[in-house]
């Protein structure tokens, strides 16, 4: 199918499920406003932690910020326009997935199609106040080519967030239940990439690199943006990383979709 086909269909979709949401426009707001005050509170935490200790590990709180921030801005995006990821669960367990397979529409497609997270808004709108902030406030050495390469930095990790919630919810193909709650485990692993990974051991530093890559997400480009010798080149592996992991979540979802026996005894 081509692309243009694609974003057309996925765009019908998602308009669909936008004013479905927009009825209840009071719900709109609350999600939208506890989202942002979720962000808002944390940030607070970390200013408070910094005004007494200026400086850990070497990281300085705009540094920090930014770490913390892109763990939220990638978050809100996958809500707003990938939230049908975290439908998977019910849509097997309902057997709900039978007419996504019988529409001449790609399945991942639809899936991601399935729902909205409005709190994803208000977790895209602070999130990105708190990137662009930490960008103005920190020291760093503008130039056109680190603008394109923090502009290529900002996609791969919303590919790899999104990469990282297609593979955990395919684990309802093989976790039938609805008490699942390994998608969630992996959600809340992201915690870790919100600081920077040199405050953790080794193992820790390696599975949030490798198995669950959220490090890509955060640590790896504020590494390269603020200039952070001693982790210099790592950055240039997040476009592989982004690549592997949507392959590899795509490959774990199309091997969960050949499990998929509908609903009955």
């Amino acid at each position: 199918m081509q692309l243009s086909r694609i974003l057309f269909l996925y765009k019908r979709m998602y308009i669909q499920q936008l004013k479905a949401i927009m009825e209840y426009n009071k719900d709109f707001y609350i999600l939208m406003g506890s989202a942002a005050l979720t962000q808002v509170l944390g940030f607070i935490f970390l200013w408070v932690i910094y005004d007494r200790i200026p400086d850990i590990n070497g990281w300085q709180f705009w540094e920090v910020a930014f770490m913390y921030a892109m763990i939220f801005l990638t978050e809100g995006i996958c809500s707003l326009f990938f939230e049908g990821t975290w439908r998977m669960g019910g849509l097997v367990n309902r057997g709900e997935l039978d007419r996504y397979l019988l529409r001449p529409v790609p399945v991942i497609l639809q899936i991601f199609c399935t729902g909205i997270g409005i709190n994803g808004m208000g977790n895209l709108l602070i999130g990105s106040v708190i990137v662009w902030q930490s960008l103005s406030h920190g020291n760093i050495d503008w130039s056109l080519a680190k603008v394109a390469i923090i502009l290529l930095l900002m996609i791969t990790a919303i590919i790899i967030r999104v990469s990282i919630n297609l593979a955990g919810n395919s684990a309802a193909f093989w976790i039938r239940n609805s008490g699942n709650a390994f998608p969630l485990m992996v959600h809340s692993l992201a915690d870790l990439a919100k600081y920077p990974i040199t405050l953790f051991n080794q193992g820790i530093q390696i599975f949030i690199s490798t198995f669950i890559p959220y490090a890509f997400i955060s640590f790896y480009p504020a590494t390269f943006i603020f200039n952070k010798s001693e982790w210099h080149g790592w950055w240039l592996l997040a476009p592989v990383v982004a690549v592997i992991s949507a392959l590899a979540a795509y490959g774990i979802f199309r091997v969960g979709l050949r499990r998929y026996e509908s609903t009955g005894n």
